[in-house]
């Protein structure tokens, strides 16, 4: 079997990746590839809108490429032991050995056993033409796909057939060689091809490296985080996709598995794991999504190669955003690097941005800001909507308190300092709004409402915590939020947060946002807990949320309060989980070395 450079990063993650509920991919990549028994499948992350109108479509799309198998020289499939890493896959029959590699971020090459042997494959494409080295196929119609097979060794058999309308079968065979012979397949919507067939050794290599610089740029952690840590930081690369259309910078995925595309809020929480590795990416995640800001500062809620979702019409009709993060998470890559001409570049979209949620969604003026659809709070399925819209949330008006103090950072380091002081009294403001208007001194919380009427949402969540998160509450009522935080019969299980107080009426422990833990919450809490003068409880919420995260191979979207595991509708090799495993990782780690 042809061999890399060794690298410790690569041999941590041996077998991680299992092609079954984690595909093999790469930055930048929209292939995914999966075992399904003794076969191979690429699938595409991709949304095809002109010919699958329903938004999550391409979960239930047939694959691209399928029933890829491995043949003996008659052509007689033969069963495989693969070998996943972060790189390649290594393929063992009983006739030699495969290995797949990307070369590029629309190209596999598939390294041939010095034997005689074939490979066969079904594509989802309607139309092929061979030749002397190979053949390409094409989806025509709307959606334009293409594949191009290319080989430099021996080719004895290129046979292709119409298996139905929109499926051609393929079938090669490969002569004996000196074992330096490969298969190239590009898979492309463009009308070039990638044809050019290097040494495997050479493709081996340069995947190897390209995946150790990755890993050993990242700040070094304790020992018992190293495995779950580096297999976070795969996430954090596989994840990304390429510019294409309306993605106009390379961005990640909350899961090329389970939701394509880049979400707002989701692309916050990923800049800041960014940050650590290669700061250019962090601030692209940032600047895509001020990218499609609308002239009247409203940010989609999330963008695709094909457009940008702004408006919805489900639950409810209304604009559909996400929560008010952005100048949050740009201050950390500020004070990460120190950057000014970044924060002059973002200012004034910022301000827009700031500007819209009050000019758009304060209905009753009472200087407090509302939701007016659900899935802009990016809690879709919470209690909290159950009785309709609009609603008037803590976790908003925090969000808009943290975003209006950063704001007043970020005048001040570009010099802008009359601007600087009338954020700070913003946020001071916003803040004395949420004490005079939400707090309930009965009940130690601050309650939701919708106005105008301003009926109380009578469920508890976190986010009835949230104010704690400003820093800026007086010590008792701080102090009445953390109780209620660290109550192992409401919000305090063996991993805490749950999105709904366990004895809740409307708690439910695998419901997405009606009751999972979540690790952007924790997050976001941690960071309020040391604002609030809190710092060992912060500390303990980190280790328990460490703790819950170490229990699976797998990275979930959120997960079970009382056992730590991921419910069945949890998306797996989750972004912002990744992400902020690594900011805990690292928080602990050093907290560990002082």
């Amino acid at each position: 079997m042809l061999q890399d450079f060794a690298s410790p990063y690569l041999t941590l993650l041996r077998n991680r990746i299992d092609l079954r509920h984690v595909p093999f991919s790469d930055r930048g990549a929209r292939l995914m590839v999966f075992r399904d028994g003794d076969a191979l499948q690429v699938r595409l992350a991709e949304r095809w809108l002109k010919q699958e109108p329903r938004l999550s479509a391409y979960r239930d799309r047939p694959p691209l490429v399928d029933a890829w198998r491995f043949t003996d020289a008659d052509g007689r499939p033969l069963p495989l032991r693969v070998t996943t890493y972060a790189h390649r896959l290594d393929v063992a029959t009983e006739v030699g050995d495969f290995s797949l590699v990307f070369v590029d971020t629309e190209t596999l090459l598939v390294t041939l056993p010095p034997a005689a042997c074939g490979l066969t494959f079904a594509a989802h494409l309607d139309h092929c033409q061979t030749d002397r080295r190979g053949g390409i196929l094409r989806l025509t119609g709307d959606i334009r796909r293409n594949l191009a097979y290319t080989t430099n060794a021996p080719l004895v058999r290129n046979a292709t057939a119409v298996a139905s309308a929109a499926v051609h079968t393929v079938q090669l065979g490969f002569g004996p060689h000196d074992g330096t012979r490969a298969l190239l397949i590009n898979i492309t919507p463009r009308l070039g091809f990638n044809r050019w067939v290097p040494h495997p050794q050479i493709a081996l290599d340069a995947a190897a490296q390209r995946w150790h610089r990755w890993f050993a740029a990242a700040p070094p952690v304790a020992p018992h985080l190293q495995a779950q840590y580096y297999y976070a930081w795969w996430i954090m690369r596989a994840g990304l996709i390429s510019t294409r259309f309306y993605t106009t910078r390379e961005a990640m995925t909350p899961s090329k598995l389970h939701y394509v595309g880049v979400w707002q809020w989701d692309a916050y929480f990923h800049a800041l794991a960014y940050r650590h590795v290669e700061m250019p990416l962090a601030k692209d995640q940032i600047r895509i999504v001020l990218d499609h800001q609308r002239p009247d500062g409203m940010i989609p809620d999330a963008i695709h190669d094909e457009g940008t979702v702004t408006r919805l019409t489900f639950p409810v009709e209304a604009d559909v955003t996400k929560p008010p993060l952005l100048a949050w998470a740009a201050w950390k890559l500020y004070q990460t690097d120190g950057d000014r001409e970044f924060l002059d570049e973002i200012y004034e979209p910022v301000v827009r941005w700031n500007d819209w949620w009050f000019r758009y969604n304060d209905t009753d003026g009472n200087g407090l800001c509302e939701y007016q659809h659900p899935y802009s709070s990016g809690l879709d399925d919470s209690p909290l909507w159950d009785d309709g819209m609009p609603v008037e949330a803590p976790d908003l008006n925090t969000y808009l308190c943290l975003q209006q103090e950063a704001l007043g950072w970020m005048a001040r380091a570009i010099g802008l300092t009359a601007q600087a002081e009338r954020w700070a009294a913003r946020a001071q403001g916003l803040a004395d709004q949420m004490l005079g208007h939400m707090w309930d001194p009965a009940a130690g919380l601050f309650w939701a409402c919708r106005p105008p009427a301003r009926a109380r949402v009578n469920v508890r969540t976190p986010f009835n915590l949230f104010p704690l998160l400003t820093g800026r509450l007086p010590a008792p009522v701080a102090e009445r939020l953390v109780a209620h935080l660290t109550d192992p019969a409401t919000f305090w299980p063996r991993y805490p947060v749950p999105t709904v107080a366990l004895d809740d009426p409307k708690y439910a422990s695998q419901v997405m946002w009606r009751g999972p833990t979540w690790v952007n919450v924790n997050y976001l809490l941690i960071e309020g807990l040391q604002r609030a003068g809190f710092g060992q409880v912060a500390t303990d919420l980190r280790r328990r949320t460490l703790e819950m995260m170490l229990g699976d191979k797998d990275i979930f979207e959120y997960y079970q309060p009382e056992t730590g595991d991921g419910p069945p509708k949890a998306a797996s090799t989750f972004g912002w989980s990744s992400a902020l495993f690594i900011e805990l990782a690292i928080a602990e780690s050093r907290e560990i070395a002082r």
